[in-house]
């Protein structure tokens, strides 16, 4: 899967009912999960020994995780559930049908888009796991990292971006209909500031 080494693949079912009774999980938090998942399963183990990649400081090992899904509309915070309750890095390929995206978490999921479920490939960049894991992370969450920049840093500054950019999106609406010329002038001066703030991100 994904084009990983063959000496990567596992064939590891993680039982929901496993889940629900390691994490005492309560049952509107269990049917939560059973109505937007049928069954996980472990299917790539990446660490030192299957890809001759060292382990990082923080990233040891990480494993990749095939979610079936029941219903293409999912729940977000469902995934984002799962990825809290398992104690490793984790990247999952959500799969619907014939289609399939990946997801992650790392400060808040990011996912990719929906494909044909055998068109992802996934490249191990990286001199350490640590690396290897932080391009993952980049590749899914189609970001770009600026150099000197942590991982988490990049991220809070890509929502912040995206954040301004939506909100110079609905002031600019409002300044075109706006008809009073005071309201538009203070509108368009919003406006040039926070495309001012997006400018130095």
């Amino acid at each position: 899967m994904l084009g990983l080494p063959k000496a990567t693949e596992l064939h590891k079912q993680l039982p929901k009912k496993a889940i629900y009774a390691k994490f005492q999980m309560n049952m509107a938090a269990k049917e939560k999960i059973d109505s937007d998942i049928s069954r996980i399963t472990i299917v790539n183990e990446i660490s030192p020994a299957k890809v001759h990649i060292a382990e990082g400081k923080q990233v040891k090992t990480f494993f990749v995780a095939l979610v079936a899904l029941k219903k293409k509309d999912f729940d977000e915070r469902t995934i984002v559930t799962i990825s809290k309750l398992i104690p490793q890095n984790m990247l999952l390929v959500l799969e619907y049908g014939e289609q399939a995206k990946l997801a992650v978490y790392h400060t808040k999921l990011m996912q990719t888009q929906w494909q044909v479920k055998d068109s992802f490939t996934l490249l191990l960049k990286g001199l350490t796991l640590d690396a290897v894991w932080e391009n993952i992370v980049v590749q899914v969450g189609n970001f770009e990292l600026k150099s000197g920049t942590s991982l988490d840093e990049q991220i809070a500054v890509d929502d912040r971006r995206k954040k301004l950019g939506k909100e110079i999106n609905r002031l600019d609406k409002l300044a075109r209909k706006e008809k009073q010329p005071k309201k538009k002038f203070e509108l368009a001066q919003q406006i040039n500031k926070l495309k001012g703030e997006l400018g130095i991100l």
